[in-house]
């Protein structure tokens, strides 16, 4: 079942980010540094587009879409004000069972009800493939909040 997050969902959906992005074994370093955009708050849930999917009761995955009102200067880039995809994390043993596939597509869906035409995505190195698969198109690379790595930056036209 794909829902609205609710404010109830917050330490979920916090615990849900740092396992699956844990699934690609990064040092706890980098923990350190994505924590608090790892975090979901019940003012984040409030304030932005956060969707759930959920198997059993269970939550297994989840997005977020955003809106910047204004150009963001980032580590000496422009992130271009619109909306963009912020998160999109599913559970590790949920990997590959067409979880994030139901997320995306549901997604799209959410994007043309909104009148969202384009949208924004800052990719994890390993999630590029799946967003490629899902008809993003890949752009080119952005500095990271760590440092000596990059970020792939993709666009889902709609």
């Amino acid at each position: 079942m794909i829902r609205a997050a609710e404010i109830s969902d917050a330490e979920s959906l916090t615990r849900l980010s740092f396992e699956s992005k844990g699934h690609w074994g990064y040092p706890a370093s980098f923990f350190e540094a994505w924590s608090k955009e790892l975090t979901i708050t019940h003012e984040y849930i409030n304030q932005n587009d956060v969707v759930v999917s959920e198997v059993d009761g269970t939550l297994v995955g989840y997005y977020s879409i955003v809106e910047l009102k204004d150009n963001l200067d980032f580590s000496g880039i422009i992130i271009k004000k619109g909306f963009w995809l912020e998160h999109m994390f599913v559970e590790p043993q949920a990997i590959g069972k067409g979880i994030g596939r139901q997320l995306f597509n549901h997604l799209r869906q959410k994007c043309l009800k909104r009148g969202i035409v384009e949208l924004g995505i800052l990719s994890d190195p390993h999630a590029k493939g799946f967003y490629e698969k899902m008809g993003c198109i890949y752009l080119r690379e952005y500095p990271s909040t760590i440092k000596h790595r990059t970020t792939p930056f993709l666009v889902l036209k709609l």
